[in-house]
């Protein structure tokens, strides 16, 4: 750019403002943030020349151009040189304080975080929407159990798939701070800690309710997704935490105390209205009818039912179980007359009904549940599972 001074001011990693003013104008530098002084920047726009080009970068205000000293032996004098000279005299030192740099390693931490809570979430909302048992890491049914009661879903819609929208939410927002150049990451990041701040609270808060459900209302169920998953919530809400000052913290007390009301106002109102059906339904009398199991078994599922009564495996579950039906349905009705299945309620459904002792005995909490070999098995086996559980060779089994 002909006939223009360039002036390029570096300010820690990424920040810099330019300059260009026209050939004779020397550039200054002027700070002004939440301590700046207005009056003197408007002080200095007057006197700026309006040939002045001018780049704006991070919390710099645009650069001034004063028209460069004449030496005194030139004896000339100028009107734009007078009228400057008091604005060189206030330019002597420009304070630049920085704006504060976000952290992308904790970003990136946060990104990583809510990542894995949207593995696991939607891990989950596949089995609940397509059905078959949740495999749980540490042993047992709990999870399965867990994910198939009443307290699963919110007006309708699965439980796991808010879960899975609230972290796909929370790793957008902290990935684009991770990954952004650092300019525009600081330009960005007071409205992204802002909404991180209102994730990560609604989602600590919804855990913690969770747990409270988890241990009072399903009597202490185990459940290990649902225990993963308060931890990740809460870390996420310390991790974005910690990019506040105190000073901060006590300004966004409000903000966490209404997320967290909101939050438990809408958990109540759903889960009352489930303890409230669980109250209607006390007048419910089922008689023990199961429905028909019409397909025809193969060879292999018949081999297979027979394998699993030799070595005393055993499948409970209730007459009116929808997964029960489709496990006797991908046997057959022969294979099914030798299969050793338990009913749990032989006499039906009502108010005040036990459970069959037999299965009692052995603790079944979800239906079916397997037992094999010593093991419990809780939910829908597919049919490959149960050749290898139960060590049927099924290369000698006829086609």
């Amino acid at each position: 750019m002909q006939g223009l001074t360039t002036s390029r001011v570096s300010y820690g990693r990424g920040a810099h403002l330019t300059s260009f003013c026209p050939s004779g104008m020397n550039p200054a530098l002027l700070w002004i943030g939440a301590r700046g002084s207005p009056h003197l920047h408007a002080q200095f726009q007057k006197r700026c020349d309006r040939g002045c080009v001018r780049r704006q970068r991070i919390q710099l205000r645009p650069s001034l151009c004063i028209r460069a000293q004449v030496p005194k032996e030139d004896n000339q004098t100028s009107p734009e040189l007078s009228s400057t000279k008091d604005v060189e005299g206030e330019v002597k030192r420009v304070d630049m304080v920085p704006a504060a740099k976000p952290s992308k390693l904790r970003y990136g931490l946060i990104t990583g975080l809510a990542g894995a809570g949207v593995l696991e979430t939607a891990y989950l909302t596949w089995m609940k929407l397509y059905g078959g048992p949740v495999s749980c890491p540490l042993g047992g049914t709990g999870c399965d159990d867990v994910l198939n009661s009443e307290y699963g879903t919110v007006f309708g819609v699965p439980l796991s798939l808010v879960g899975m929208l609230a972290y796909g939410t929370v790793t957008l927002l902290a990935g684009r701070m991770a990954i952004n150049p650092m300019e525009r990451a600081i330009e960005e990041e007071g409205l992204v800690k802002w909404l991180l701040l209102a994730s990560t609270t609604a989602m600590g808060i919804a855990s913690t309710y969770f747990m409270y459900i988890l241990n009072v209302k399903l009597d202490g169920a185990s459940c290990t997704y649902c225990v993963g998953s308060a931890i990740l919530s809460v870390t996420l809400l310390l991790c974005t935490l910690v990019g506040f000052s105190p000073k901060d913290l006590r300004k966004v007390a409000g903000v966490q105390l209404a997320a967290g009301v909101s939050v438990a106002l809408v958990l109540s109102v759903a889960f009352n209205d489930i303890e409230s059906a669980a109250l209607r339904s006390g007048d419910i009398d089922l008689p023990p009818i199961s429905p028909e199991v019409t397909h025809v078994s193969s060879s292999r599922e018949i081999a297979l039912a027979k394998q699993l009564k030799a070595i005393g495996a055993k499948m409970y579950g209730a007459f009116w179980c929808s997964h029960c039906f489709e496990q006797k349905q991908m046997f057959g009705k022969e294979a099914m007359k030798y299969l050793d299945y338990v009913e749990c309620y032989p006499e039906g459904y009502r108010t005040g009904v036990q459970i069959a002792k037999e299965c009692d005995a052995v603790n079944i909490q979800g239906f079916p549940t397997w037992i094999i070999n010593g093991q419990q098995y809780s939910g829908e086996q597919d049919f490959a599972k149960l050749v290898e559980l139960s060590g049927l060779d099924t290369s000698k089994v006829p086609q």
